[in-house]
């Protein structure tokens, strides 16, 4: 929240300048602008040490592990924009891992073993969610039984 949100945003913005072109760095401040006036950002993360624990602990199933890290982060993640959105507030999923990463550890001494997977704006709803297009059903789901 506060500082720190617009800190995010001033930190991503300076990781993006040196790697966007600058006749198209315009339009990407422009993109951080609306980030930073949120109320606040989530970030997630998955802890490397976890899965690597558990690896050792369930080896059939070791491979596995850094997909389920995955799911479960996705999880957290609609949930909490879901919790969001109950409370009236609007939301947009972020991904400028891993251009962030080292500056984020260092800001916030976030450990080693943290590994950030997405940052989660959030602030007043300033227009609905826009059309999107999507596979035939048919092509994508399966039923069988």
């Amino acid at each position: 929240f506060g500082d720190a949100h617009e800190k995010l945003w001033e930190m991503t913005e300076e990781a993006l300048r040196p790697l966007t072109p600058a006749d198209a760095f315009p339009n990407t401040q422009n993109k951080l602008a609306s980030f930073k006036k949120g109320y606040g950002t989530v970030l997630f993360f998955k802890d490397t040490d976890v899965i690597k624990n558990l690896q050792e602990q369930f080896a059939l199933y070791a491979d596995n592990f850094p997909d389920w890290s995955e799911q479960s982060n996705g999880i957290a993640t609609a949930n909490t924009w879901v919790a969001l959105s109950e409370e009236g507030l609007g939301a947009n999923l972020q991904h400028y891992n891993p251009v962030i990463d080292e500056a984020v550890a260092k800001e916030w001494s976030i450990p080693a073993n943290w590994k950030l997977r997405a940052q989660l704006v959030f602030g007043s709803p300033e227009s609905p969610a826009g059309e999107k297009e999507y596979m035939n059903d048919a092509d994508r789901f399966r039923v069988f039984g």
